[in-house]
């Protein structure tokens, strides 16, 4: 049919299309209030036509603006859990046609419960201690609280105290707590607070032990680290463990270490746990390991002397390690341990020897056993004795020497053109060298001990001289004064004065030195002037000739290739005769608190004082 429109733009009225106002969309709430912790359901329609999606608005307050929640929903039905003024629209057709908005649907949430909280001042109560929980709900008052607590996670919990005003409370037994407030007629509660786990120590304490019971052990060797409670038999212990090394800590109260390396040092501590309870963590046992251990074989001789026999000594360092046993081999066969046949064997890491061959030995223990390297080969061979015996001489012959002083120890073997390899064997605190002297350079009392020396040919190491008898070496630590004495101390001018000075052993090598002692007063000491023809005279006296005047003199004593001097000796005077000094009062004896005279008389017009005496000098004592 062709629609004729009039110039009026009327349709015939028997044309007319039906054209009707924009739809409104409809919302609709299955319940105006969302329940605690829950939701409800929002349904929006358009009435009486088909196709349409659904847009979904919210705001908080009518004054707000709305936010699109959700659009182009096919589904006409939503859940929404949170309170607001909620509205939807439809829409269909590209572009897209929308209804009118649907009017505001209000819905409210209701508001939850509270929870209450429990917090603990310390999750382990020490020893014979206790903790402080504390319970709270926030951001209201008027709470009284319930405490409970439960032996475990399965078990019931059983009220503890209730209705307490006070929100704070010490326990000291171990468990699962939980709190709870009430307030109001009927009472009215929160919600349960979450469990809080409160362990509680033991006063049992631990011991971590080792088995085999070495701290010190080496790679390869097998150990076991056992913890151990006293009194706690029986009980459904779980085990804790503290060790660096230890990558996956056990449970179980002990841990076996298989080849253990150098990354198993360290300190282990344990302590236990059963259901809520703690031990106390135990000591600290630290362990060591090594690298492996190389065998140590010394011998007293490298000969077996006629007749006789060589002891071999076996050892393992560090002297910490212990629990060794030591086996022995010889040459001839090499893969298999002496036994009583071809040894003695004394205490553990020792035995004697007899044949000739080359020797070694190694540590073991454990079980299975571990063993050390071997140890380095000794060869022992047979001893034939040289009818030659040493001599221990002295060089300078002194027995006695002062700290500083050279000498020489020498071990002489006379007879023959034989060449010797030399041994010393001596008890001072520092050993000879194994030549044919030892020249000590600078003499210490670490010197002072017995010296004697044998002989091995280098020809034929088998064969060897007998001990030379032994020479005592005593050195001094004190440096020797000698004495000087003059004589006359009292002389008439012009007379000669003979001077003595002695050294202790003055058959010792000493010579002599003599000085005139030259006061400085300005300095209150003196300086020494070599006398003519006094130094290093053989003689121990000097004589001055035509003495005139007052003097001081001293010596001292020098010895050795290079030259050891003694100390200077005290100096001593010789006193002209020309005055006389006497004292007043006359007596042996003054005291700091008397009074003395001191008079000085003589022939003056005769007597000059002469240099370096310019006075009388007098030196008093009182007691």
């Amino acid at each position: 049919m062709t629609h004729i429109l009039q110039q009026s733009g009327v349709k015939p009225s028997h044309c007319q299309d039906q054209i009707t106002s924009k739809p409104r969309a409809t919302l609709t709430a299955q319940s105006s209030v969302i329940p605690a912790g829950g939701s409800v359901t929002l349904s929006c329609s358009v009435e009486g036509s088909a196709g349409w999606k659904f847009d979904w608005f919210r705001r908080d307050s009518v004054s707000s603006k709305a936010q699109l929640m959700r659009g182009n929903e096919a589904n006409r039905v939503i859940s929404v859990s949170q309170g607001g003024l909620y509205h939807c629209r439809g829409g269909r057709g590209d572009p897209v046609y929308y209804t009118e908005d649907s009017s505001d649907v209000t819905v409210t949430e209701t508001p939850s419960k509270p929870r209450a909280t429990l917090t603990a001042q310390s999750s382990i109560i020490p020893a014979g201690g206790s903790v402080t929980l504390s319970c709270s709900v926030k951001g209201s008052a008027g709470w009284k609280f319930d405490w409970f607590r439960r032996d475990s996670v399965s078990s019931k919990a059983q009220l503890m105290r209730g209705n307490e005003a006070n929100r704070v409370i010490s326990v000291s037994q171990g468990g699962l707590y939980h709190c709870r407030g009430g307030r109001g007629d009927p009472v009215y509660y929160t919600e349960d607070s979450s469990d809080v786990t409160v362990t509680e120590t033991l006063p049992s304490k631990p011991t971590v032990t080792l088995q085999p019971s070495w701290t010190q052990i080496y790679s390869g060797e097998t150990v076991t680290v056992r913890c151990e409670i006293q009194g706690g038999e029986g009980a459904q212990w779980t085990y804790e463990w503290r060790a660096a090394k230890l990558n996956t800590p056990p449970t179980s109260n002990e841990h076996r270490i298989i080849r253990a390396t150098e990354s198993d040092s360290g300190g282990y501590s344990c302590r236990g746990r059963r259901d809520y309870f703690f031990s106390e963590w135990s000591d600290i046992i630290t362990l060591t390991v090594s690298y492996k251990p190389k065998a140590k074989l010394r011998a007293d001789n490298t000969a077996v002397p006629v007749g006789g026999s060589v002891t071999l000594t076996c050892s393992v360092n560090p002297s910490s390690s212990s629990g060794w046993k030591y086996y022995w081999y010889r040459d001839e066969k090499s893969s298999e341990a002496l036994t009583t046949q071809d040894a003695v064997f004394h205490s553990n890491g020792q035995i004697s020897v007899s044949q000739e061959g080359l020797y070694r030995c190694r540590g073991g223990r454990g079980n299975p056993v571990y063993y050390t390297e071997d140890s380095q080969s000794v060869r022992i061979g047979k001893t034939v004795t040289a009818s030659n015996r040493p001599v221990v001489t002295l060089y300078p012959n002194w027995s006695e020497i002062y700290r500083g002083e050279t000498i020489t120890v020498r071990c002489e073997i006379h007879g023959g053109d034989t060449e010797w390899d030399y041994e010393w064997e001596t008890n001072s605190r520092i050993k000879a060298p194994n030549q044919n002297e030892y020249r000590i350079r600078s003499a210490s009392s670490s010197n002072s001990g017995n010296y004697r020396c044998k002989g091995r040919m280098k020809s034929s190491q088998h064969k060897t001289t007998e001990w030379s008898d032994s020479v005592t070496l005593t050195v001094s630590d004190n440096k020797p004064r000698p004495v000087l004495t003059v004589s006359p101390s009292w002389l008439s001018p012009g007379a000669s004065v003979t001077l003595n000075c002695e050294v202790e052993h003055p058959s010792a090598g000493w010579s002599f030195y003599w000085y005139k002692a030259v006061p400085d007063l300005s300095e209150k000491s003196s300086s020494y002037e070599l006398l003519p023809d006094g130094s290093g005279t053989a003689q121990d006296s000097y004589i001055i000739h035509g003495q005139t005047h007052t003097a001081g003199y001293v010596c001292r004593a020098g010895r050795g290739d290079p030259e050891y001097y003694t100390d200077h000796s005290q100096p001593k005077f010789v006193w002209s005769a020309a005055a006389s000094l006497t004292v007043s009062p006359d007596r042996v004896q003054h005291f700091t608190s008397d009074s003395v005279s001191l008079t000085c008389e003589g022939n003056f017009t005769e007597w000059r004082p002469q240099p370096p005496w310019g006075a009388l000098v007098v030196v008093l004592t009182f007691q």
